[in-house]
């Protein structure tokens, strides 16, 4: 077994329960990490044989631009779409951050982490 990640794959989204978070956006931030078999790659050097991360930073940006009022909906939406197009993929652990939150303080970020197994 093996994990892959992509760390920090920024994007300007437009998340929020506020009206303005809607029409103004925001930056955010996504680390997404995924257990898979690695084994027969690192032997083949094939990419067929290994999860193409391309796919998963493309999963991940096109899921990104379609507006959720709470980043767990946004972060489901990101898991559930990695599990049902890569079928290799064990466990995806997804950290959605939105990066100075409009929550009338000096926060850097809020970031919501969600862990799951597949079925």
């Amino acid at each position: 077994m093996g994990i892959i990640k992509l760390k920090n794959i920024r994007t300007y989204s437009y998340h929020g329960c506020l009206i303005e978070e809607g029409k103004i956006g925001s930056d955010y931030s996504v680390d997404l990490e995924v257990k898979t078999d690695l084994r027969k790659s690192a032997l083949s050097d094939q990419l067929e044989d290994t999860v193409d991360y391309v796919l998963l930073n493309r999963i991940v940006e096109e899921e990104m631009a379609i507006r959720s009022q709470l980043l767990e909906h946004v972060a489901h939406r990101i898991i559930k779409r990695i599990f049902d197009e890569v079928a290799s993929i064990s466990r995806i652990t997804l950290a959605v951050s939105k990066l100075n939150p409009p929550i009338g303080g000096d926060v850097e970020a809020v970031t919501i982490e969600m862990e799951e197994y597949r079925n």
